[in-house]
Order: C-alpha cells, then sequence, then structure tokens
C-alpha cells in the first residue's frame, strides 16, 4: 500500500462487516494509534493521541484527514516495501504488517511499524482498511545497535576484527581482478598493558580512542580502519599509482608519537608499532596478507618498537612459509584434537636426590604416533602466532594433572608473547583463579631474556602470578642479559641456572667463576637455585658443591609422558 499505488484513504462510514473482530485482531497484534482508511473518500480518521506520537499535527483526533497528509510523510525508500507488503497479504484476507520511517513536522525521522487488515469489493478493490500504527523507535535503535555491533568495535566505532577481515578478503579480490594496487597495516599499541596496570581500564580505553581517532586522521576516503584485537588496529589503503605504504605508516608513527595522550590522569606518552603488506604483489588472499602483516609486526616489535616493518619474501621465503604454514596446520590439527601431551622431567633436592617438582615439557603426538619434541614445532606456533593459544592448553593440561595428582608440585614454562600480552594473562589469571586452592603447587617460568626485554612489563606479569599464590622461576639464568641489578625489582621466587654453565664443571674454571657468582647472588635476595642439564655424576657433585638448592637434568631422567611420580612431595619454598 503506498502513493505508487493510486489508492487513497476516507473516513466514510464503512461498509458493516468490517465488525469489531478486525480491530480486536489489530488491537491483539500491538497497542498504538488506530485508523481507519476509506478508500474512495481519500481521506481517514486517526484515534487519540497519533497527533503527539507520531508527531503530525493535522492528524486530530476522530478528525478527517486528507490521506497524503500522512503518506505524504513516508521517506522515498520505505513507501515501495509498503505498498508491497499490503498487495502481497492484504488482498489476501490476511494482517498485513511493516516498518518504514515517517517524516515529523519538526523534520526528524521516526521509526514506526504500521499493522492492517482491508476490505475488497467483487472486483478486488480496496473499500476500507483499518490499521494500528505504533512507534518503534526505541526497539529499532536496539535492534540496529545490535547489527553494528555485529560489525564495530564498541569502544572506538571502528569496524571490528571481522569486519575488517571480510573488507580485506574483498580488496585483495578486487585488485586481483582490476587494476590497482592497496596495502595492508597492522598497528600496535607499545606497552598498554603497562598502561592498563598503572593507570587502570578507563585510561586505557582513553588512550585506545585517541590512538583510533589519530589513525583515522592519516586514513584517506575509501580506506577501511578498524579494531582487531584489544590493543591493535587494521588499516586497508587503497594506494593508487604513487601512494607508498610506508608514508602512511611513517604518518602513523608521527602523529602518534609526537603529542602525549591527556587523560584523567595527565599526559601519557605513547608510541605504535606497525606492520604492512602490499597488495596483490606480496599477498594473493586475505588470510595471507594478515599473516604477513602479523609478521612484520613482531619484527618491528622485537626490533625496538616504535617502527615499521614492511614485509617482503624471496623465493627461498616463500616456499619456507609455505612449509611453515603447512606445520602450522598439524599443530592446529594437534591442538584440537587433543594430541599435544606433557612430558614431565624431575627437579630434584641437591642433598636427598629426591624429587621436589616436575618441570611440564610439551610434546606432540603425531598421527602415526610418534613423539615429537617441543623443539621440532614450537617454532612454528611463535613464528604462526599460536604460541598463546599453546600456552593456555598447557596450564590447562598442567592443571588437569594438580587436581588429578595432589602430592607434586608442577613447573609451566610460559613464552614471551603471552608474558607480554595483557588479555592472555588475564586469561591465566581466570583459569588459576577457578582452581586457586592448585596455585601453591604451581610455578611459571619466564626465560631471562624474555624478562630483560621489558622490565616494568615483566615484573607486573610476575606480580599477578605472585598475588595467585603460584612461584615464579627465572629460566636460562646467566644466558642472556645478565643485569643482575634488575633481578631483584622482578621478585621472583627461583633462578634456573643455565646449563652452560653446568657443563665440566668440576675442571672448568670459568664455569665455576660464574657458578659461584651467580649462586651467590641468588641467595644474597634469597632465591633458591636450580642447576639444569645435569648430566653426569662428577657435574651433580660439583653442583651440590656449590651450594645449588636443586638439579635438573638426563641423570636424574628424562621427561617422561607417564608421569614419573615417586614419593609425596612438600610444597615448594618460596
Amino acid at each position: 500500500m503506498g502513493r505508487g499505488t493510486g489508492i487513497k484513504m476516507s473516513i466514510a462510514d464503512g461498509p458493516e462487516d468490517m465488525d469489531a473482530h478486525h480491530l480486536r485482531r489489530l488491537i491483539q497484534a500491538a497497542s498504538g494509534y488506530v485508523f481507519d482508511w476509506q478508500v474512495e473518500a481519500e481521506t481517514m480518521r486517526w484515534s487519540n493521541g497519533a497527533a503527539e506520537a507520531l508527531g503530525i499535527a493535522e492528524l486530530g483526533a476522530e478528525q478527517a484527514v486528507a490521506a497524503d497528509v500522512y503518506l505524504g510523510r513516508l521517506t522515498p525508500d520505505d513507501a515501495p516495501a509498503r505498498s508491497l507488503a499490503f498487495d502481497r497479504y492484504c488482498r489476501d484476507g490476511q494482517t498485513f504488517s511493516c516498518s518504514y520511517k515517517l517524516r515529523r513536522d519538526d523534520g526528524r525521522c521516526v521509526w514506526v511499524e504500521e499493522t492492517g487488515i482491508g476490505d475488497f469489493d467483487a472486483e478486488g478493490r480496496p473499500r476500507r482498511v483499518v490499521g494500528m500504527v505504533r512507534v518503534v523507535q526505541d526497539q529499532r535503535q536496539r535492534e540496529d545497535s545490535l547489527v553494528r555491533l555485529a560489525h564495530h568495535d564498541e569502544l572506538t566505532g571502528l569496524a571490528n576484527r571481522g569486519q575488517i577481515r571480510a573488507d580485506l578478503d574483498s580488496t585483495v579480490a578486487r585488485v586481483q581482478s582490476e587494476p590497482g594496487r592497496a596495502g595492508f597495516l597492522l598497528i600496535n599499541i607499545d606497552n598498554l598493558g603497562a598502561i592498563n596496570e598503572g593507570y587502570g581500564h578507563p585510561v586505557a580505553d582513553s588512550v585506545i580512542v585517541e590512538v583510533a581517532r589519530r589513525v583515522q586522521r592519516q586514513a584517506r576516503s575509501g580506506d577501511a580502519i578498524g579494531r582487531v584485537d584489544g590493543n591493535q588496529f587494521g588499516l586497508i589503503a587503497d594506494l593508487g599509482e604513487a601512494q607508498a605504504l610506508e608514508d602512511i605508516a611513517e604518518r602513523i608513527l608521527g602523529t602518534v608519537r609526537d603529542e602525549v595522550v591527556q587523560t584523567r590522569d595527565g599526559p601519557i606518552a605513547v608510541t605504535v608499532s606497525v606492520g604492512g603488506v602490499e597488495l596483490p604483489e606480496v599477498a594473493q588472499s586475505g588470510e595471507a596478507a594478515f599473516g604477513y602483516a602479523e609478521e612484520a609486526l613482531e619484527q618491528a616489535k622485537r626490533g625496538g618498537r616504535d617502527r615499521y616493518v614492511n614485509f617482503e619474501h624471496c623465493a627461498d621465503k616463500l616456499a619456507k612459509r609455505r612449509r611453515t604454514l603447512a606445520n602450522g596446520d598439524k599443530v592446529l590439527a594437534a591442538l584440537n584434537e587433543r594430541r599435544l601431551k606433557l612430558a614431565y622431567q624431575p627437579i630434584v633436592d641437591s642433598r636427598t636426590g629426591a624429587p621436589r617438582f616436575y618441570e611440564c615439557l610439551l610434546r606432540m603426538l603425531d598421527n602415526d604416533g610418534e613423539v615429537v619434541p617441543a623443539a621440532r614445532f614450537m617454532p612454528v606456533v611463535e613464528e604462526l602466532g599460536l604460541i598463546r593459544m599453546v600456552d593456555r592448553r598447557v596450564l590447562e593440561m598442567a592443571l588437569q594433572t594438580l587436581e588429578q595428582v595432589p602430592d607434586i608440585l608442577l613447573t609451566v614454562n610460559v613464552s614471551g608473547m603471552t608474558a607480554s600480552d595483557a588479555a592472555t594473562l588475564e586469561n591465566i589469571v581466570g583459569m588459576v583463579r577457578e582452581q586457586e586452592t592448585l596455585a601453591p603447587r604451581l610455578t611459571f617460568e619466564i626465560t631471562e631474556t624474555v624478562a630483560m626485554q621489558d622490565i616494568a612489563e615483566s615484573g607486573r606479569f610476575i606480580g599477578r602470578l605472585r598475588d595467585l599464590g603460584c612461584a615464579v622461576a627465572l629460566d636460562d639464568f646467566g644466558a642472556g642479559y645478565t643485569s643482575f641489578k634488575y633481578l631483584k625489582s622482578l621478585a621472583v621466587d627461583l633462578v634456573k641456572i643455565d646449563g652452560q654453565f653446568v657443563q665440566d664443571l668440576a675442571a672448568n674454571r670459568e664455569n665455576q667463576l660464574f657458578m659461584r657468582t651467580l649462586v651467590d647472588l641468588a641467595q644474597g635476595f634469597g632465591l633458591a637455585t636450580v642447576a639444569e642439564c645435569v648430566e653426569t655424576q662428577a657435574e651433580s657433585e660439583a653442583v651440590a658443591s656449590f651450594n645449588v638448592d636443586y638439579q635438573q637434568g638426563y641423570l636424574f631422567g628424562r621427561p617422561s609422558l607417564d608421569g614419573p611420580w615417586q614419593n609425596p612431595l612438600v610444597r615448594a619454598a618460596g
């Protein structure tokens, strides 16, 4: 029903067969404002309150009103749909219903829902229609909001990860079929976890919003921008013939770096790291483009942050990448099929030789049942950004073991990506908190090299774990930066001395000097010590002579999938 059909409304009394039954059907459908449309008279009558509710002053209660007073307020885009709804249902004697926008006297548009039923003569011409109109603005706004949230980030209003991935797929397809160039940038806010920890979520959110605004300023009309992770944005840029992706990235770096972000707690200096990939020269699919940009971004972060890296690959690198992706698929399959397993290696007391802890070491069972050591697949896991997922699975398995075997203590390794990612840390905290009685029997190991990359961030990571009741060990101590002055600020419970200082300890004077220095330093801070890679009795005796608390190595047992539990253990010191 609409202006395009030539049908008009009338207030003339209708036939008696349009009885109260029809009106009851309408009233049951929805509460609103009833109209009575007499077709030949081209007028309509409205119930009380319609003028105020619909914002059309001429719709006086029980007064004859020209049909065009109301029909003329339909937005042009909605009139055809209204007409279609009428033609499709009303002529068959059914109740018709449709929603559309109505222009009010003040110029604003409001969403309404109309329900009606018609009476037709023998030749199928409408004689009378009665119906009801109700305002559904709030409902429609909620529905629109839900639709928007399905495709947009609530905090920044930008497209969300799913929408950007879809836009990236379509962009790659377009530049492959039509002349043109495009590029994809992945933009990471540096140290957002530290800002969140130091200032709280509201301030961190304000930083995210401001960085989003600055990135938008550097984009051009037609570019797509979205928030793809808690601290990451994606930008799809149409490069044309002369535009360089690096120029866009450098402008983004500058606009974020050169002006502090004003927050309610004062100004905060912020930087970003950016990884980019050109389309379609380098990436032939949206999935590949996203992966390449992630790889470039990780290079930018490892290179010191606040910089841009453009992904490039040669033939050898491409072949390696394909092998990496294939191996990544194998790891994902093993993860989904529960073929990632833990092997347990004892850590023994230097004085008694009795196991005190068991370190959880990851293994993968291939399709033939072969046990694959971590060294053969973990580099792929880290390169493809799967490490956070794997770390969560390792923790899940360790917690299950602690629950099943109540007398043991376990240590689990934590990757650098997990240690520096605020969202993953919160996930880990939540997993442990759900089984908080197990926390005192769990030690997290973080390597010295990772810890020294960002002392403040590592300190916060360690603090959160210790607050849960877990212990924290500094792994490979002495092999990395050997920044001993930072050891106290990290507040760990245990240091694991790198195996290179254990080899030939009884005869090697340099190793003896390092061992004495490392043990004295740890004991000075009240920390327990573990010597790694002890393989011979001579090495074990030499380690014990330096008062190292615990030892680990093949001499005491190789990693075992069977859980080589021995005597009941007590809670670890520290």
